[in-house]
């Protein structure tokens, strides 16, 4: 079987019009997503995911690495396998993101937002500041099981709160009963645009941290 290194090393990619384009790879490694820093393989024949950063953000595997070294046990994150220079193997997740369980219509519910504070309050218990935690990094398994990736930024000492204002916006608007169950991926969109630039806010005098759970 070829080595973790030799999967990595198959791999060439490129920048097009602010694209990154997959050139060359193994044919045991599977495309599955390309995020900000790093495009993500599934490795064909096996339940692991290899993470391959891009070459300006090669200093985050060894940061990603430790962080997820620091996490194993805790049943709200993958397996961690093995770290290099451009790369992180860890445990492939299969289910959606609640982003595509928004624009699908599969339902969320209490359980699932209290898993995912949960896992948080399991990342400090091991020193660790979660942060940026949002609607792609959380994984609804077929079993109905939370699952949270990309856990770079969970060192961050003034990182960003996504998911205070996700678990309000759920209380406040997802579970009223007018509230549709299933929102377009370009509203979506939209909204997380509007939300980046800080030009929407949720607030309300009723909810508060134990109204929040």
């Amino acid at each position: 079987m070829k080595t973790f290194d030799d999967l990595a090393n198959s791999i060439v990619i490129k920048k097009r019009k602010n694209k990154i384009v997959v050139l060359a790879k193994d044919p045991l490694l599977v495309h599955i997503g390309t995020g900000r820093s790093a495009v993500v393989f599934r490795i064909k024949h096996t339940k692991m995911a290899l993470k391959f950063f891009f070459p300006s953000h090669r200093y985050i595997a060894k940061e990603e690495a430790a962080i997820y070294q620091a996490l194993q046990g805790i049943s709200y994150y993958p397996t961690f396998y093995k770290a290099g220079s451009s790369y992180i193997v860890m445990d492939y997740i299969e289910g959606h993101t609640l982003f595509d369980c928004l624009s699908i219509g599969i339902e969320i519910t209490d359980f699932h937002v209290q898993a995912v504070d949960f896992a948080l309050k399991a990342a400090k218990e091991v020193g660790l500041t979660p942060s940026d935690v949002h609607l792609r990094n959380i994984i609804l398994t077929p079993e109905g099981d939370i699952r949270l990736i990309d856990v770079a930024r969970f060192k961050q000492l003034n990182g960003v709160k996504q998911w205070e204002d996700l678990k309000k916006a759920y209380h406040m608007l997802y579970k009223k009963e007018y509230f549709p169950k299933r929102i377009p991926k370009s509203t979506l969109n939209l909204i997380a645009h509007f939300y980046n630039r800080h030009l929407l806010k949720l607030s309300s005098p009723s909810l508060d941290r134990k109204n929040i759970g």
